[in-house]
């Protein structure tokens, strides 16, 4: 493990578990790479030398029509806004979009961004009680003005908090794809679902594109507890656009980059070439938290004795005058040839439990689909499945998930029932959650 930091400032350390252990003709290469940041939210907002210090938000709000079906909805919206309004720091930069088939300013208008402070909070909840249900739904022009406006601020962090309770069905997928492709890597933003007539497939595809959370609010008096802890958690960011920098030697070949805790995250995707075998994959925003990431590689064979370096993982953060980015820690994952049996067949705890809890998350989503296709036979192996992984990995969470959607007759081997009648909420709750992970126990 390697630290470099200076005081005052967010620090940055990387861990690497792995069996390094390869019998003859071994060649995959597992790492599971803890990166821990601390005093990220305890800094009282001291920025890294040479960045801007502070945050900017946009609170994107469905005011689409069905917003007013029940009217509690269009309510509990607006209180649930102004609970996050009221959760800003002093100082933030922010401002309220009421997102329809177009996307409109409400808070504070003309294009620009408030600086929170009590009166701007006064007169953004102000604003708010004002909000009206009416239109359609295009979620791609609500994503673009809020980057417009982001855009505009001299600020480290970027955020949005994005609320919709429907369908995307005023523009074309094409065109929410575009609009998230424009605003990835330029601001993260958290996604929720109010009610069950949404696409979970839709919001998550927000949160994942834009590095953020996404949750379902099935009921509509929750908002505003649930904003509020989104608002919490973006104001304990201090540190953005950090990259997880992967290195090989030559002839080593990725097999693939993934974020396991606290959810799972397909990176592979997403590499920027960073210089000659290296490549950068985004985490987005940090505060004082602690995150998983698997990376596998293949690398070339060897004969027994010899040692190599699989892979060199690194935190990159760029520098915003484009000079040379800084190293923030990083970790090396290696590859040792044995004839030793027992070293080179064990698997490493952290690399089976994140690869058990990746498949969790792949077989509620495939269980899911295939209940709804009709192919009950299909959903009741994979659902029986995601019950064992949840079982034999003490994912109590996903655990109570999955008990509402199937009978479980014996959760060891993954014996269960499709449920006759299952309540939307639940099933939508199960598969927008899937991706949940729990750390191995060390």
């Amino acid at each position: 493990m390697a630290n470099f930091s200076k005081s005052n400032v967010p620090q940055f350390s990387v861990e690497v578990y792995q069996n390094e252990f390869l019998p003859e003709g071994g060649r995959e290469v597992n790492g599971i790479i803890t990166v821990t940041s601390t005093g990220g939210g305890t800094t009282g907002g001291v920025p890294l030398p040479g960045r801007a210090a502070g945050a900017a938000v946009v609170i994107m709000v469905d005011c689409s029509g069905s917003m007013d079906y029940p009217p509690t909805k269009m309510r509990n919206a607006r209180d649930a806004t102004a609970a996050a309004v009221d959760t800003l720091r002093d100082g933030t930069s922010f401002a309220v979009v009421a997102g329809t088939h177009v996307a409109k300013e409400v808070y504070p208008g003309n294009g620009r961004l408030a600086v929170a402070d009590a009166r701007t909070r006064a007169e953004a909840k102000g604003a708010l009680r004002r909000l009206s249900a009416g239109g359609g739904t295009a979620i791609g022009t609500w994503l673009r003005l809020a980057d417009r406006l982001l855009g505009g601020a001299d600020v480290d962090i970027r955020h949005g908090i994005l609320l919709t309770d429907g369908r995307n069905e005023h523009e074309s997928p094409e065109d929410l794809r575009a609009a998230l492709d424009a605003c990835a890597g330029r601001f993260t933003c958290d996604a929720r679902g109010v009610g069950t007539d949404w696409e979970v497939k839709e919001v998550t595809a927000i949160s994942s594109a834009l590095l953020g959370t996404a949750d379902i609010v099935a009921d509509p008096a929750g908002l505003a507890a649930d904003f509020t802890r989104m608002m919490e958690n973006a104001m304990g960011k201090e540190v953005a656009d950090v990259a997880l920098r992967l290195w090989t030697p030559v002839g080593v070949e990725i097999q693939f980059v993934k974020q396991v805790a606290p959810t799972v995250a397909d990176l592979t995707g997403r590499r920027t070439e960073a210089g000659p075998r290296a490549g950068d994959y985004p985490t987005g925003s940090w505060g004082d938290e602690s995150r998983d990431y698997h990376v596998c590689v293949r690398v070339p064979e060897a004969g027994i004795g010899q040692e190599m370096l699989a892979a060199r993982v690194s935190l990159i953060l760029p520098d915003p005058s484009g000079g040379v980015p800084q190293t923030l820690s990083q970790g090396l994952v290696r590859a040792v040839w044995t004839d030793d049996m027992v070293a080179s067949t064990s698997i490493n705890p952290q690399v089976a439990h994140y690869t058990g809890q990746a498949e969790l998350a792949q077989v509620i989503q495939q269980g899911l689909d295939a209940r709804k296709s009709g192919d009950f036979d299909g959903a009741t192996a994979k659902l029986g499945r995601a019950v064992q992984l949840a079982s034999a990995s003490g994912n109590e969470d996903t655990a109570k998930l999955l008990s509402k959607v199937v009978d479980v007759v014996d959760a060891a081997t993954g014996t269960v029932r499709l449920k006759a009648k299952v309540a939307e909420a639940d099933e939508m709750t199960l598969e927008t959650r899937s991706t949940k992970t729990v750390r191995v126990k060390k």
